[in-house]
């Protein structure tokens, strides 16, 4: 992880007590509501990545969707071989 950033934020009390008996429950360590918080904000965001993604391409076929993959992720590598790495 880079440089940390302190965040301020507000979650009612029931969140925060479920969340403290699940980390207690498991050894809570100190820091470990902020890895959990960290991880939990990285998984919305991906899934969220992903449902939009999955949305733009619903009309594709199947086949459509692979050829749209593989162009890609060849003009991908193509950029990283141009980059020399």
């Amino acid at each position: 992880m880079s440089q940390p950033t302190r965040w301020t934020i507000t979650v009612s009390e029931e969140t925060d007590l479920a969340l403290r008996r699940f980390l207690g429950a498991r050894g809570m360590k100190r820091g470990d509501l902020s890895r959990f918080v960290e991880e939990a904000v990285r998984w919305r965001v991906f899934d969220e990545t992903v449902q939009e993604v999955k949305s733009r391409n619903q009309d594709l076929s199947p086949e459509e969707l692979e050829q749209v993959i593989d162009e890609q992720v060849r003009e991908a590598r193509a950029e990283k071989a141009a980059q020399g790495e």
